[in-house]
């Protein structure tokens, strides 16, 4: 059985995740005044319209391609070495440190400790006439699933096919699909918590919910 304490303080020993920051195309690499330990931001707006820090600038046969920021974190690495020469696509250019906000870390925990059951197919997905009341009315949770119960209705190309779970038997403790979406291959539609489980994954909920500190 996973120790859910253990794992969330494993997170909380190395809060972050590093991102390799790499050429989306070969040409020529420069890059501003960013140094390690400097402070770089994420998209921001209403729609994330505006972009993040610029990072970087990839120029080929006289286009400049500006590399932004994807997530709020710290400079770790700047390859300095590479400023003004070719480079090809894939090589990386600059490394940052991503510090994990409240909801990365409740997203960690919750997709190692529950069973993750997962699109068979790109397709949109729907529960079941009689689960999804169940689900608007009292939540995921009033919901225990066992192996072979039908649960979805998986809608591809105008045809829908009814789509039983597969697993052991738990609660519904997240929902990953939202109304209309298309979910790809693989991806989790919900996350499954055993009976004996609920109670540990419940406490460190709280724990982070409560305790985390995100970085400003």
């Amino acid at each position: 059985m996973l120790d859910v304490s253990k794992l969330l303080d494993e997170i909380q020993s190395a809060p972050y995740a590093e991102l390799s920051i790499a050429a989306p195309h070969s040409g020529l690499v420069s890059f501003g005044e960013l140094a390690p330990g400097g402070k770089v931001f994420g998209p921001s707006g209403p729609w994330k319209e505006k972009p993040g820090t610029l990072l970087a600038i990839i120029e080929r046969e006289r286009n400049k391609r500006p590399i932004y920021a994807a997530e709020k974190g710290e400079v770790m690495l700047v390859h300095e070495e590479l400023a003004g020469t070719f480079v090809q696509a894939g090589t990386e250019i600059m490394r940052l440190r991503h510090f994990l906000s409240k909801e990365e870390v409740l997203s960690i925990i919750l997709k190692k400790a529950l069973h993750l059951f997962t699109a068979p197919e790109r397709a949109k997905y729907y529960f079941i006439p009689a689960v999804d009341i169940k689900v608007k009315v009292s939540g995921p949770k009033a919901i225990t699933v066992h192996d072979g119960m039908e649960l979805f209705i998986m809608s591809r190309m105008k045809r829908e096919t009814p789509l039983n779970y597969s697993g052991p038997e738990g609660v519904i403790y997240a929902v990953y699909f939202n109304h209309n979406q298309n979910m790809d291959a693989g991806q989790p539609l919900i996350g499954i918590c055993p009976p004996d489980l609920v109670g540990a994954v419940e406490d460190a909920v709280m724990r982070v919910q409560t305790d985390w500190k995100e970085e400003e």
